[in-house]
């Protein structure tokens, strides 16, 4: 009615104002953080301030605080219960209990999470009245990985030796896991082949006692992808001990607590993680806990296992906030671990991060020698990588690979589980160090080869005799797989011409008794704690059949798998329908479940690759 009254020049301009006032707002970009400050309350900003100002130093907050802290995180006794969010306000982190849990938060980075914090502060409680936040774009950009070109194919005639160093690690598949069950292909340098290869047992034989810490078994078979060219597999299979036959372990657990950890992906799938490992330890083993943001400190001194409701509640207690001191933490782990060390005892420290080192000591040459040098003095390295953003592949690898230890990524609880209940013991105790495989191949029957994956354990052939020369550790129960694609001579697939100019290649002959070998395969390790190598030497036939075929073509559509994803011109036109098929028929008894996760990750890697 009002309306009716008005002058209609008036309305007319009172329409053209709200319209303009309208289009000024749409105009704007909203700040929702700033938007949100302004609608908390005094009592949250106040709490707010609080958290931020927490450090897990003890000494940095007051007694009465630090009691109401640890009171409100009862102790667990179900280890896969969810764990506990930051404080102050406590949510439910996800159950983590799909290996795949795609479209879910972890899956995809931990996007709509609670918010990293990497400029220092912790968690926050969100007010009421805040908008909701909008879904995160994942910072894949800022994750790195240690690039190599992939191996090259090679002259028999002019270049007959291979080697290089053996390498039990399975970051890259779990990491690739993750990008792909997040509907995106991974980054080709995230892909290494051998890694993907070396995630699943194979049927190798378990060497007897009192030989050596290993089988070695090598099979040649037609290669799935070219008809013209033969795969030769190389298997290695370390002896099995029982935990209980383990001398007393000291394990410091070095967790990063930085403020880049707050997903739920990161620091809360860590404490689960950790408490799976709790569960397998004895009662003589012995754990302490490292924590490292702004500055590092002790969270718990050396504490014996039958404690175990102390060390759940340290590791319950975690929170996030601060930047990330790793050199600081590292050596704070480092001089803890030297008073844990007794006879007879081993001691390794198990670093947590999601591999962000920004404060202190963080290339990786300088991290390299600093690592090397404390594994002298008896204490292993190992490292577990949470989340995605920040993740740094290239640091993580130097750091196992020179602590005497492996790099595992930690996608899932399952994957949590898989690595430190159902592999515990290789994951903790070293049953051979500085393995290298040096493979020769024979000239008259083999024109050209080329090794798939190992392209960072590369070696040179001299160093094969070195035994000052850092190589892989295998612990007990771990296998290896190596995989060459060799030409023999005369196929239709040799790719090198003869030249034009220059004197003709002269192939000398081999001896009588050697003539029909393919190629010849040595390896060298050494026991713990020895100085000098010992040498296992094993021809190899063309009929050679040491390994199950369907083990080798199943190790074969993994290694396509990872040529696929890398982007390699090797395979033709086999596509990832072509991997399932070999996949699928060749899975076996697939007694984990792993063999068929991977006929999914073939899947979406078709999907997403359209």
């Amino acid at each position: 009615m009002f309306g009716k009254h008005m002058p209609r020049t008036l309305l007319i301009s009172s329409a053209s104002l709200m319209t303009i006032a309208f289009a000024g707002i749409a105009s704007q970009t909203i700040d929702w953080q700033e938007l949100g400050k302004k609608l908390t309350s005094p009592a949250e900003e106040a709490g707010r301030m609080t958290i931020a100002g927490e450090r897990d130093d003890d000494a940095s907050v007051s007694t009465t605080q630090r009691r109401k802290q640890e009171e409100s995180h009862s102790v667990i006794a179900d280890i896969s219960r969810p764990a506990v969010a930051p404080q102050p306000a406590p949510a439910p982190a996800p159950a983590f209990q799909d290996r795949l849990m795609i479209g879910s938060e972890a899956a995809t980075g931990g996007l709509m999470s609670l918010s990293s914090g990497s400029g220092g502060s912790a968690p926050r409680k969100v007010a009421q009245s805040e908008p909701p936040a909008m879904p995160a774009v994942q910072p894949a950009d800022r994750e790195r990985f240690a690039s190599a070109e992939v191996n090259p194919l090679k002259r028999t005639s002019t270049d007959p030796v291979s080697t290089f160093s053996v390498d039990v690690d399975t970051a890259s598949y779990s990491y690739v896991r993750s990008t792909l069950s997040g509907g995106r292909l991974p980054n080709p340098d995230a892909v290494r082949v051998e890694e993907m290869v070396n995630y699943f047992d194979y049927s190798y034989p378990v060497p007897e006692k009192g030989g050596h810490p290993f089988s070695t078994n090598v099979s040649v078979i037609d290669t799935p992808w070219n008809e013209h060219t033969r795969l030769m597999q190389v298997g290695i299979q370390g002896y099995k001990v029982p935990l209980d036959d383990l001398p007393p372990q000291n394990l410091v657990f070095l967790i990063d607590t930085s403020g880049s950890m707050a997903d739920a992906n990161k620091l809360p799938l860590l404490q689960q993680s950790f408490r799976l490992l709790l569960s397998t330890l004895r009662d003589e083993d012995e754990v302490a806990i490292v924590t490292y943001a702004g500055s590092s400190g002790v969270l718990l001194e050396p504490t014996k296992v039958t404690d175990k409701s102390r060390i759940l509640e340290k590791i319950n207690a975690l929170t996030s906030g601060g930047s990330t001191a790793g050199h600081e933490g590292l050596k704070g782990a480092y001089a803890l671990a030297e008073t844990m060390t007794g006879d007879g005892e081993q001691t390794r420290i198990i670093l947590a991060t999601d591999g962000d080192f920004n404060v202190g000591l963080s290339d990786p040459d300088s991290l390299k020698r600093y690592v090397s040098e404390q594994r002298e003095n008896g204490t292993a390295l190992s490292v577990l990588g949470f989340g995605r953003g920040n993740y740094n592949d290239e640091l993580m690898q130097t750091l196992a690979q020179n602590g005497q230890g492996v790099a595992a990524y930690i996608d899932t609880l399952s994957e949590a589980r898989k690595v430190l209940v159902d592999q515990v013991v290789s994951s903790i105790s070293m049953i051979a160090q500085d393995v290298k495989i040096q493979v020769e191949f024979n000239p008259e029957t083999v024109a050209e080869y080329r090794l798939i994956g190992y392209e960072t354990r590369a070696l040179r052939t001299e160093d094969f005799r070195n035994d000052k020369v850092d190589a892989g550790d295998i612990g007990a129960g771990h296998n290896v797989t190596a995989l060459y694609e060799i030409t023999p001579v005369g196929s239709p697939a040799e790719k090198f011409s003869d030249l034009r100019y220059g004197p003709k290649e002269k192939i000398e002959p081999v001896r009588a008794s050697y003539s029909g070998e393919l190629a010849f395969v040595k390896l060298r390790y050494k026991l713990p704690g020895d100085k000098e190598s010992t040498l296992i030497e094993t021809p190899v036939m063309p009929d050679t059949s040491g390994i199950p075929t369907s083990e080798t073509l199943f190790a074969a559509s993994v290694a396509a798998f990872g040529q696929k994803l890398k982007g390699t011109d090797h395979l033709g036109d086999w596509d990832f329908k072509a991997i399932e098929k070999l996949a699928s028929e060749n899975k076996g008894a697939d007694r984990f479940g792993y063999r068929s996760e991977f006929l999914t990750l073939v899947r979406l890697a078709d999907v997403a690759e359209r």
